[in-house]
Parts: C-alpha cells; sequence; structure tokens
C-alpha cells in the first residue's frame, strides 16, 4: 500500500502517531508546554494528511543526536574502560576509608590527651578494612591487566 494522499481523510492511528511523536519531541525539550498542547489539540482535531504535517513539519523525524552520532556507542566486542588508581570506582572508597580512619584516630587522641585511656582501638578499624581494601584493589587492577592483555594493549 502506497502512503496515503496528501488530502485524503486521516484516520485515529495517525492522529495518535502523530500525538505520541510530539510527546517525545516535547520530552525532548524540543517544544515547551503551551506550544506542545496547542499542537496536540491541532493534531487531534485533524481531518486531512495535510493537516497533520503542518502540526509536526518544523519538528525532525528522527533524533538529531543519533542523526549527529553524538552519542558515542561501544562497538561490539570492544572492551570496556581499565580502571586506574585515580578512577573514581577505586578512589572514592579509598577516600572514604581515609576519612573514616581519621576521624577514628582524632578521637582517640582527643580521648589519649584528656583521659587516662591509651588503648589504640581505631588500628581495629584501620587494620582489617585496609587489608579488605588492599585485596580488592589489587583484584580490580590485576583484572583490568588481563583485559588489556587480551585486547592487544
Amino acid at each position: 500500500m502506497s502512503d496515503p494522499v496528501p488530502s485524503t481523510r486521516t484516520s485515529d492511528a495517525d492522529r495518535d502517531r502523530v500525538a505520541q511523536l510530539l510527546q517525545e519531541h516535547f520530552a525532548q525539550g524540543r517544544l515547551d508546554h503551551e506550544e506542545f498542547t496547542e499542537r496536540l489539540g491541532r493534531a487531534y482535531k485533524a481531518r486531512t494528511v495535510d493537516e497533520l504535517e503542518v502540526v509536526t513539519q518544523d519538528l525532525p523525524e528522527r533524533d538529531l543526536a543519533e542523526v549527529r552520532g553524538a552519542a558515542p556507542r561501544r562497538e561490539e566486542g570492544a572492551a570496556p574502560p581499565v580502571l586506574t588508581l585515580r578512577d573514581p570506582a577505586l578512589m572514592v572508597p579509598w577516600m572514604l576509608y581515609a576519612g573514616v580512619n581519621v576521624l577514628c584516630f582524632v578521637i582517640w587522641f582527643i580521648l589519649y590527651l584528656t583521659t587516662d585511656y591509651d588503648y589504640p582501638w581505631f588500628l581495629w578499624v584501620l587494620g582489617p578494612w585496609g587489608i579488605v581494601m588492599s585485596v580488592v584493589t589489587v583484584g580490580v587492577l590485576a583484572s583490568g591487566r588481563g583485559r588489556r592483555d587480551e585486547i592487544g594493549e
């Protein structure tokens, strides 16, 4: 079946398709609320294909980001980026570890200076957590090295 002749009557399915298209453009920010409601009303009142085309004539048929290739796409089979020590996935937990341990040490130090309590309890936070963090970091970095070898870097 060929495309409808412009002067032919439009169907409910055509109106719904244009309404959905308008909603997508509204969601992407091409139309403000007032313009969206006005065009939506005109789309549902349209009787011919010409009237529907007028509603969407200044809007692109496809998303312009897809046309320009603005969204970088990973090729199939491409490895994800390799983590380093400066990567936020590793840096944030280490900064959290440092902050908590500095706080524990400061609390212990204040107690040490103001009372006769001198047991270094902060080491129970510093030690085990540090060991776990070190093992996880070495594991993550080692798995990244293996991935680099696989892709030939």
